[in-house]
């Protein structure tokens, strides 16, 4: 979360399609549209290096200076490649800094989990970001999450992440397991237990019913 906004500056594109957005890609621009508060969509092109780069380490709110006028913008999708890697085109709504949000916050979990030190203990993540409500201006980067604490068994909770800011609610499952250390031979016993006992379910017979009855 950072204090001020990233300026990018955008030139407006009257051409579009693919054929239009490849070329700008191979010029070293990156397409994208700007939309909402009730005005017209306008396609525009960033350069690519600078914005993937804002992007890419997690920044969501931008300022636009499209031609000279400049607006607060939310990073809303990205569209990528056939590979699902390099980004092709991005999608801004405009916002007002002032208005409240539905956001994802990705958690970074720091430190060294004292659980770890057990032979067979592994940290699983089956959640490693949480739905937030917060004011454009405070949407985080991330979300640090200290696991250092951690022993075999312990689990931390959604509702147990501290949030930066007390304005920000959390919209994800409270209950929702963000991390928890457990033995990995306990963990490949339960499994296999699923599985013997999938297994070892014996279908029910119907010809054998319908032979007793006659």
């Amino acid at each position: 979360m950072s204090d001020t906004t990233t300026l990018l500056s955008a030139q407006k594109r009257e051409r579009t399609g693919s054929r239009y957005s490849q070329r700008i890609r191979n010029a070293g621009g990156l397409p994208a549209v700007v939309y909402g508060h009730k005005e017209e969509p306008v396609s525009i092109t960033l350069d690519a290096h600078t914005a993937i780069g804002h992007i890419s380490k997690g920044e969501k709110v931008f300022e636009l200076d499209i031609e000279g006028a400049k607006q607060h913008v939310l990073l809303k999708d990205l569209g990528y490649d056939y590979l699902g890697t390099n980004i092709i085109h991005a999608d801004f709504a405009r916002v007002d800094l002032n208005e409240r949000v539905h956001t994802h916050a990705h958690l970074k979990f720091v430190g060294d989990a004292k659980g770890l030190k057990t032979s067979g203990a592994i940290m699983m993540h089956p959640s490693t970001e949480l739905e937030l409500d917060v004011l454009v201006s405070n949407i985080p980067d991330h979300i640090d999450v200290d696991v250092s604490e951690m022993e075999v068994g312990d689990i931390i909770h959604a509702s147990d992440v501290k949030l930066p800011l007390e304005s920000m609610k959390l919209l994800s499952d409270p209950d929702a397991i963000v991390a928890q250390i457990v033995l990995k031979a306990l963990q490949e016993e339960e499994g296999e237990a699923g599985e013997v006992g999938a297994e070892g379910a014996e279908p029910e017979v119907i010809t054998e019913k319908k032979e007793e009855t006659e």
